[in-house]
């Protein structure tokens, strides 16, 4: 008697082929949509706290969550650049450099368009990045439409190797080399003359400006002035915690959009 539920479900599951292979389908796309989600997510939370540096610090608009959602004005970076904490490059100028981050949509090589971030850099950029080598080519030239990208750029996205041209807001650039940046953020990014970028994107102020520190000690005092100064409206983060900041609030998003599409297939495969 015991083996009659057992006869009777497998032979339920061979006359019902359509509809038990429609379930198990909707289970493992629910089990594949979540396991994808929460590696996603995991994904992003580590590239973004590993790309600050714990010796530089970053500068945003009071209450920007990201860069892109940012301004500095040119007069702004200009009087922050001036603070007599911040180390000096061997050449004596400030170890600091204003930043400008966008977004244009390229194509992968697949076929399929995606925003990526395009960051206009200055001469202390590279200084303030020690993680980031050129593996290719050379670095841009200031004052021509000359851009490096990523190595992951270069590998995904269609007109991005070596000596290509492509088209930012209208212009054209040459592509004259390719960075790694390692595990960080930075390696999906484009970047150019900050000044140039300006240009094209008919910008007319900065997103954020990195400085470091000749004492790191100093960081609360250089805070507190920055912050406390009523024409700027700025606020001051150790880089790390900045990125680390923004990853945590992305790695919540994309888990709450996995639960939930994982939760309404569920129920589809119920």
């Amino acid at each position: 008697m015991a083996r009659i539920p057992i006869v009777y479900n497998l032979r339920n599951l061979s006359q019902r082929r359509v509809s038990t292979l429609l379930t198990a389908l909707g289970i493992a796309l629910v089990a594949w949509v979540f396991i994808f989600t929460l590696a996603l997510a995991g994904g992003f939370e580590a590239a973004l706290r590993t790309t600050g540096s714990p010796q530089n610090a970053i500068v945003v608009r009071s209450g920007s969550t990201a860069e892109l959602t940012s301004i500095i004005t040119r007069d702004a970076a200009a009087a922050l650049q001036s603070q007599p904490e911040i180390a000096k490059a061997p050449d004596g100028q400030p170890l600091a450099t204003a930043e400008l981050v966008v977004v244009w949509n390229l194509v992968r090589k697949n076929g399929t368009p995606t925003n990526v971030v395009v960051r206009g850099v200055g001469p202390k950029s590279s200084a303030l990045r020690p993680k980031i080598h050129m593996v290719a080519g050379r670095m841009f030239r200031p004052g021509l439409d000359e851009i490096v990208v990523g190595k992951m750029v270069s590998e995904r996205f269609r007109n991005t190797s070596l000596g290509d041209k492509i088209k930012l807001s209208g212009r054209e650039w040459t592509v004259v080399g390719v960075f790694d940046a390692g595990r960080t953020g930075f390696n999906s990014e484009i970047w150019g003359d900050a000044e140039q970028l300006l240009q094209a994107f008919r910008r007319v102020a900065y997103s954020a400006l990195i400085f470091r520190l000749t004492d790191a000690d100093r960081f609360e005092a250089v805070k507190r002035d920055i912050e406390g100064d009523p024409r700027l409206t700025l606020e001051a983060k150790p880089e790390t915690k900045f990125y680390a900041d923004q990853s945590e609030g992305l790695a919540k998003f994309i888990s709450y959009l996995g639960t939930t599409i994982s939760l309404i297939f569920s129920i589809g495969a119920i």
